[in-house]
């Protein structure tokens, strides 16, 4: 309590704490529909399984507008990583440091959660534990990095953002809209696989909003600048509602904005432009709630609760379905799991129990995980600007370096992502997938402790 008094006693006075309570608020309705949602079972073999519960429940269709939060974390990091990296230019830094320092706060908490699943994958293997098992259950407590995936895609292109955005404004999200667009109509005429680019696209024209966000609040309203007012709020948000309403009736995209397994067109994997729609409307919501929630948030107790949960956020996210697989174990053992159909009122009733004891299970793995996130600090002070010559030189050597290292970890997270779930792998994990994402994080490790600035 005493660290988190003087980490609020120490924020900024422009700081905008409202950024900090939407990214924690959408984390924690990520976790909570997820458990939520989910439905378990038994196999043919007799071993618990899980799935969701959507396509029993098609009246509930409509409540994952409200549900689909992931766009609001893509927009607070557009936020977040402009406000940042304007931070780190006036203090003289260059943007390479500022990428190995938001790499960090990133990779700490997933390194910890990939060594530990490997490591107990290579214990169950050598206890005599099937691979495809062990491959299965790692492959489930893994789902969450995928969206890392598609961060970890959008933080490095932040500073040429930026730069776009300064030059070309409010274009640049209308450009990435029409691309995502011709993806959208590509898989719908052609193969899924023509929709592909859009997990960079579609998740980039959120972020880019974030962008505009902090340059329309960092200076002096100019033309076109995001307008920040009610009235502003109240247009985006009549507007983007009105559009989903449409392209999810008369269009031809599916009302559901999560994931509902037989469904061909999927508005969210890979992001569609329905849901760069809704993404509009929690924008303009969020501009209509902005002002009473900072003058809120002004208040002691609120913002220590808002640091609290920021400070393990991305732990509280990449452990959420281990703790479901460590839950869903233990009742099976002693006999007392449930498996009521989804959808049934068995179901429903089981709802409030189970969530309060994966609440109970997630709190213990942040306690155990959690000040890997919350202790760490940045890497070394950026030293200054690189003048010229050799130095010049060194700087763009580390730069490219941190670049190839970034490619490395997205291509281990897609990797994994896309090896089949009953593949036999004793590490639970694709070998080539843990090679690339110990050799890419631990580079930006090296790179944060002044490795690259060494003559």
């Amino acid at each position: 309590m005493r660290r988190l008094r003087r980490l609020a006693a120490a924020t900024p006075a422009g700081r905008e704490r409202f950024v900090d309570l939407l990214r924690g608020l959408a984390i924690l309705m990520v976790v909570l529909g997820h458990w939520t949602i989910a439905t378990i079972g038994y196999d043919a073999a007799g071993r618990p399984t899980g799935r969701s519960a959507l396509p029993d429940l098609p009246w509930a269709y409509p409540l994952t507008w409200v549900a689909q939060v992931m766009p609001v974390f893509f927009l607070v990091g557009g936020y977040a990583n402009a406000a940042s990296l304007a931070a780190r230019r006036a203090r003289g830094g260059d943007a390479t440091g500022w990428l190995l320092d938001r790499s960090a706060r990133l990779l700490r908490p997933t390194t910890a959660l990939l060594l530990t699943l490997a490591g107990g994958a290579a214990l169950a293997t050598s206890l005599d534990a099937p691979p495809t098992l062990v491959r299965t259950v790692v492959w489930f407590a893994t789902i969450p990095l995928w969206f890392l995936a598609a961060y970890l895609l959008v933080v490095p292109l932040t500073p040429a953002m930026t730069a776009l955005h300064r030059r070309f404004g409010p274009a640049v999200p209308v450009v990435l809209v029409a691309l995502v667009a011709a993806g959208d109509l590509g898989r719908a005429l052609g193969p899924a696989e023509l929709a592909l680019p859009n997990y960079l696209l579609g998740w980039l024209a959120v972020h880019q909003l974030g962008i505009a966000w902090h340059d329309a609040r960092a200076g002096p309203t100019r033309r076109g600048r995001l307008p920040l007012s009610r009235r502003a709020g109240a247009l985006l948000l009549a507007g983007g509602l009105g559009a989903t309403v449409l392209l999810t009736t008369v269009g031809p995209y599916p009302v559901a904005m999560l994931n509902v397994p037989g469904e061909r067109l999927d508005n969210a994997a890979p992001p569609s432009v329905a849901l760069l729609t809704l993404a509009t409307a929690q924008l303009g919501l969020i501009l209509l709630v902005r002002d009473p929630a900072e003058r809120w948030l002004r208040r002691t107790r609120p913002w220590l609760a808002v640091i609290a949960v920021n400070a393990v956020v991305l732990t509280v996210f990449l452990w959420h379905l281990t703790a479901v697989i460590l839950l869903v174990g233990a009742l099976d053992a002693v006999g007392l799991l449930p498996t009521p159909p989804g959808g049934s009122a068995a179901w429903f009733a089981w709802r409030l129990p189970w969530v309060l004891l994966l609440a109970v299970v997630l709190a213990a793995l942040v306690a155990v995980f959690g000040r890997i996130e919350a202790g760490g600090g940045p890497g070394r002070a950026e030293p200054g600007r690189t003048a010229a010559g050799p130095r010049r030189g060194r700087a763009r050597w580390r730069a490219a370096l941190t670049a190839a290292a970034f490619a490395a970890v997205v291509y281990a997270l897609v990797l994994n992502a896309r090896t089949p779930r009953a593949d036999p792998e004793p590490l639970g994990l694709p070998v080539p997938a843990l090679v690339a994402y110990v050799a890419g994080a631990g580079t930006l490790r090296l790179l944060r402790t002044g490795w690259g600035n060494q003559g």
